[in-house]
């Protein structure tokens, strides 16, 4: 694994326990029960395979309509608080490499990840898009959530490299502080990196975050 994604896996097992607390801002909290009514919706019945979890904040939601979800992200440290927030019954949780899904393939009808497409490097966005339509069947339901950069309400982007990553810097509790990759697509970029894979695109905009959704095409 490269080096800053390996820290990228670091920082998020350092903040497991403090990780839900962004879900807690005041002027968010519209956009987060418009999302928590919502995505219910887009799951029912659905074999879900859900990418980077964290903690299982959005699990929880998607796990009250869907009929199974395997759940993978790559640290342990969020996934074992992920586990006490949904039934054992419907969801498994694996730690693994959203860059290398090792799962049976045609076992998904439906994939989901949130806050997760803004930590690949542009380099990757594709690559992870790819293996994404890989692993699931042709005709499933994708739907990508994250955020909008909003001033005064994210951390202030303090960098940009030569392929247009945007970075922050951020403090933990711990008062360790580190170097975040953190993109913001626009919905343009967004239809570009799915160009060829799927059909049905639907953009949805919120105050604070963005929706993206389509439906792959056949292998």
């Amino acid at each position: 694994m490269p080096s800053s994604e390996a820290h990228m896996q670091s920082y998020y097992a350092a903040r497991a326990l403090e990780y839900d607390r962004v879900y807690e801002k005041p002027e968010r909290q519209a956009d987060i029960r418009s999302l928590q009514m919502w995505l219910p919706q887009l799951f029912h019945a659905s074999k879900v395979l859900e990418i980077a979890c964290g903690t299982g904040f959005w699990t929880q939601y998607i796990a009250q309509s869907a009929s199974s979800i395997v759940a993978l992200d790559s640290a342990p440290e969020t996934i074992a608080i992920a586990e006490s927030r949904v039934p054992a019954d419907k969801v498994t949780f694996v730690v693994g490499d959203a860059y290398k899904l090792a799962l049976q393939e045609g076992s998904f009808n439906a994939a989901f990840a949130g806050f997760w497409l803004s930590h690949v490097p542009k380099k990757k966005q594709r690559e992870f898009l790819l293996g994404l339509s890989a692993a699931i069947q042709p005709g499933s339901n994708v739907v990508l959530i994250d955020n909008l950069y909003v001033e005064g309400s994210n951390h202030s982007i303090t960098e940009r490299d030569s392929d247009g990553n945007t970075f922050q810097t951020r403090k933990l509790q711990d008062d360790s502080v580190h170097r975040v990759l953190k993109n913001f697509p626009t919905e343009t970029e967004l239809l570009e990196l799915t160009q060829g894979l799927g059909h049905n695109f639907k953009y949805t905009k919120f105050q604070y975050y963005w929706a993206f959704q389509y439906v792959t095409n056949g292998h």
